[in-house]
């Protein structure tokens, strides 16, 4: 099912492709759309004048990382920003921090379904217990359920697992959890630095940039 022109890019022949059993897939930026703009516009909005300034620092201070690796808790994450803006309210932050998640095709649903009966198919993201929450529930609202267990044998989350990418662990853990070969198994992100730590780790990696995942699929 995989499209065998894909097979330049991981540099590797249409036999390799046919050995691959699993497929780990990022979500933002794969499976749903994201707007990174979107947040940093409506926290400017909100008083935040040098966002990009507050942005930076915080991730020197690693506050995303702890958040996305559940090292701390959301109530934490929302108190540190508001030290940069004492009259925003908690509701507020959550709003301003889930601007950035986009909506889900429809159409990768039927597309998921149908890739997990040849494959192994699990779902690794960076994320957050605030951004989560936010997407089940418009999941719920735009498709009546969570269709996530029916395209996926798994959902690994970082806040949940405690790891990270583009650290190599993180892919670890997913191999060591589901009983995965790393030589058998393809990763696809977005992102090249979570591309090269797959790689890292062992995984066959396809860096989704123009395209789409209908693009590197056949039926």
């Amino acid at each position: 099912m995989l499209n065998p022109d894909i097979a330049r890019q991981l540099n590797v022949n249409e036999d390799n492709l046919l050995q691959v059993k699993n497929i780990i897939f990022d979500l933002g930026g794969v499976i749903i759309n994201i707007h990174y703009q979107a947040s940093i516009e409506l926290f400017k909005q909100m008083g935040f004048t040098d966002f990009e300034g507050i942005y930076t620092q915080l991730k020197q201070t690693h506050l995303f990382d702890l958040l996305e690796t559940g090292k701390i808790a959301p109530q934490i994450f929302r108190d540190e920003l508001r030290k940069y803006n004492l009259s925003i309210s908690d509701e507020q932050i959550d709003q301003a921090w889930n601007a950035m998640i986009g909506s889900m095709p429809a159409e990768h649903i039927p597309l998921l379904m149908r890739i997990r009966k040849k494959y192994r198919t699990f779902l690794l993201s960076n994320t957050n217990a605030i951004h989560i929450n936010y997407f089940q529930n418009y999941l719920k609202q735009s498709f009546g359920a969570n269709p996530l267990p029916l395209m996926f044998e798994h959902t690994y989350y970082s806040h949940d697992i405690g790891e990270r990418k583009p650290n190599v662990s993180a892919y670890e853990f997913v191999l060591n959890d589901a009983g995965l070969k790393a030589s058998e198994t393809l990763f696809i992100d977005d992102l090249a630095a979570n591309i090269e730590g797959a790689r890292k780790a062992g995984l066959l990696a396809y860096h989704l940039s123009d395209e789409t995942i209908s693009d590197i699929f056949q039926n």
